[in-house]
């Protein structure tokens, strides 16, 4: 039975900036299991109703519907043990707990703030309007207003990263010797940026940049196949 994954895509049905899903759509090729890639807009919450929620990923897994990318990952885990573990035991779960906080509660709105004039162009037209209309409602500030100086939210985000730099200075990944669940939390805030903007938020010979560059690599260029910033134009 083929997984479906449904997940952003913008005005081309192709890019992929979403990271949340590509939490998920690493944490499937880390457990060798094939997808059928659904490219969703926000504005069509009916098509993933059946998950009980408005937002992706969804992956559909025979009866499954699942709409949340940590609940994704458990289920794989669960469903599928004996494919390559996403989890180096409970400590690492704990700690991709963390990450997940983390990522989510800090970087996630500094890199928002960093690209997101970059990347509203590069949606549907339709989820253009649904996030405008959306971010005034919620945050009182319009897209515009929040990517006015991306520059400070870059030095902001240098700051936060520090213990992370510190940390993949030392081991090659976060689950140590070989990725897991956790790095790809991390990861999927970086190819965000990768895709959606040029804004560069770390420096080339970083240790985050190298980190991110395994991964790109990883499973054959799985991350690496989808473009960067300069094919969407």
């Amino acid at each position: 039975m083929t997984l479906k994954l449904f997940e952003v895509g913008g005005a081309d049905d192709a890019f992929r900036p979403s990271p949340y899903c590509w939490r998920t759509r690493m944490a499937l090729a880390h457990k060798g299991l094939a997808f059928e890639p659904v490219p969703w807009r926000a504005v069509e919450k009916d098509r993933i109703a059946r998950s009980g929620g408005g937002i992706v990923p969804v992956l559909v897994d025979g009866d499954f519907w699942l709409n949340e990318s940590w609940d994704i990952a458990v289920h794989l885990e669960t469903a599928y043990p004996d494919r390559p573990s996403l989890f180096d035991g409970d400590g690492d779960r704990a700690k991709a707990r963390f990450l997940d906080a983390w990522i989510t509660g800090t970087v996630h709105g500094l890199i928002f703030r960093a690209v997101v004039r970059d990347q509203v162009p590069l949606l549907a037209e339709k989820d253009q309007a649904y996030y405008r209309e959306r971010t005034l409602r919620k945050f009182g500030l319009s897209l515009d207003d929040i990517g006015a100086d991306p520059d400070t939210a870059v030095e902001e985000l240098d700051r936060v990263l520090a213990p992370l730099q510190s940390v993949l200075d030392e081991v090659p990944y976060l689950g140590g010797s070989r990725p897991t669940y956790g790095d790809y939390i991390v990861f999927g805030a970086f190819q965000w940026a990768r895709v959606a903007s040029r804004r560069k938020l770390y420096a080339d010979d970083s240790p985050v940049a190298r980190w991110f560059a395994r991964l790109l690599a990883a499973f054959d260029g799985f991350a690496a196949a989808q473009p960067g910033r300069d094919h969407w134009e």
